[in-house]
């Protein structure tokens, strides 16, 4: 835990009492602040009330004797209207922060050169994220992960000289950190997302700008318009700036050619490392992310030497793009990719984009709009296996242009795709990549992926990839 001593013997209102604001009270309490907190489900109350945290109806307290108010990201802070406890905080003119905002001052205050290296933008952030986590661990760093990632950024350990913390921020988070300010600052694309929470794309991106305007070496992906304009605009205002790019030449920074990740600066470039044989770097999605994860690297002093061997040796992001298991046969290979976390057909599409020959499971709750995006990648696919409630619009999708067969369950749907790609005479992949939510036939997409998992492990002749039950 992160204790926050910045607000010792300081009044702070919290709302929002779930896995990381629950974390934030603990560390506010632990740092000597006089927390009182609030929650709308009164099943949090009890339990925040039931560890010693005081709680109270924050209608009631004494906003102006407030030092901070502290939000939890999940909760609208602007849209679609802000949360009645943000009213009574703007009231009374009291900050408003979050988390994340809370780690940044603990830092400046007891370590403010220890390496930090923050990553947002729309998608590829936690693949990112664990990418940088993974190279420096491999390194020999002392590393702390977390944030959006899914580990609350105060439950980790206390910023100190040499300890490197690699953050995921979400959009939320960094709007309830105004003075969020890292090493390292990674933007890696923009793509409307979140447009309930924040009402325009414009506001979106100002927003996701703020997290490398605040950073000593800011780290940005150009190939969209709106951040090729934040990087143009960013170093403008002074800030170092290393752009790169998955499909076009940079002057500075790094760019991806085919496999190959170029890196250019002062006028010359060489190739620094190339991806091809490193499963869990596939595509050119994953070339935009390992782009950005040797930038930031490089900021914080790793080798290249050591980055090369971290994105070598990286297991991949759990239930994204995770190859799992092998099966070698007279015609070459079968990998077996658990790709559980596609939940929606943009999803679904790197992984799809990223293998030649695909027997592929699908399937389980729809989304609006199914799979008929995917349609110019149909020509990857040997075989589909449809699962759970949107096999038959699934199969109404592909008509003709793709065999299929609808399995009902994952299980079946395992066992016949092994056993057709094990006949199969070419290199192929055993795919899950859903393209739907899991909630009809599985709590959610973890406990779908590590479903998919332990019915590869079970086949004849599987070579596992990963510790079966534990994943990565």
């Amino acid at each position: 835990m992160i204790p926050v001593t910045t607000f010792r013997d300081k009044q702070v209102a919290l709302f929002g009492l779930g896995g990381s604001g629950l974390a934030t009270a603990r560390a506010l309490v632990a740092g000597g602040a006089k927390v009182v907190a609030w929650d709308d489900n009164p099943d949090s109350v009890g339990k925040a009330a039931g560890e010693g945290i005081t709680t109270a109806d924050l209608h009631t307290i004494d906003w102006p004797a407030q030092a901070a108010f502290v939000l939890s990201p999940g909760v609208p802070l602007t849209h679609p209207k802000p949360h009645w406890s943000v009213d009574l905080a703007r009231a009374a003119g009291v900050e408003i922060i979050g988390d994340v905002e809370l780690f940044v001052r603990e830092r400046r205050a007891h370590a403010p050169d220890c390496p930090f290296i923050a990553i947002t933008g729309t998608n590829g952030k936690s693949t990112t994220t664990a990418l940088i986590a993974h190279i420096l661990k491999s390194s020999g760093c002392d590393t702390q992960l977390g944030g959006n990632i899914g580990t609350a950024i105060l439950t980790l350990d206390p910023p100190k000289a040499e300890r490197y913390f690699v953050v995921e921020c979400s959009s939320y988070q960094i709007d309830l950190a105004p003075t969020l300010d890292p090493t390292a600052g990674i933007l890696l694309n923009l793509t409307p997302d979140h447009l309930d929470r924040h009402g325009t794309m414009q506001h979106y991106a100002d927003i996701k700008e703020r997290l490398v305007a605040g950073s000593e070496t800011a780290v940005i992906g150009i190939d969209d318009s709106h951040c090729a304009l934040i990087a143009d605009r960013v170093e403008r205002a002074g800030v170092s700036v290393r752009r790169i790019s998955k499909r076009n030449v940079v002057a500075d920074g790094l760019y991806a050619e085919g496999t190959r990740i170029i890196e250019a600066q002062g006028g010359t470039s060489a190739v620094l490392v190339d991806l091809d044989g490193v499963q869990t770097l596939k595509g050119s999605h994953n070339a935009q992310n390992a782009a950005a994860a040797i930038a930031a690297c490089l900021a914080v002093g790793v080798s290249r030497d050591d980055i090369r061997a971290g994105l070598k040796s990286f297991p991949g992001l759990k239930h994204r793009m995770q190859p799992v298991g092998q099966l070698r046969h007279g015609g070459g290979q079968v990998v077996f990719v658990n790709d559980s976390k596609a939940t929606n057909a943009e999803a679904a599409a790197p992984a799809l984009s990223s293998y030649g020959r695909i027997y592929w499971i699908a399937g389980g709750l729809p989304k609006e709009g199914g799979i008929a995006s995917l349609a110019p990648l149909f020509p990857r696919i040997v075989k589909a296996y449809l699962i759970g409630e949107a096999a038959p619009a699934f199969a109404a999708t592909l008509g003709e242009a793709v065999p299929y067969e609808i399995s009902g369950t994952l299980e079946k749907a395992v066992a016949h795709a092994a056993a057709d790609a094990g006949a199969d005479a070419m290199p192929s992949a055993v795919m899950l990549s859903p393209a739907c939510a899991s909630f009809d036939q599985f709590k959610n997409f973890e406990v779908r992926g590590d479903a998919f998992v332990g019915y590869v492990a079970a086949l004849e002749g599987v070579t596992m990839l990963i510790e079966t039950g534990k994943g990565r």
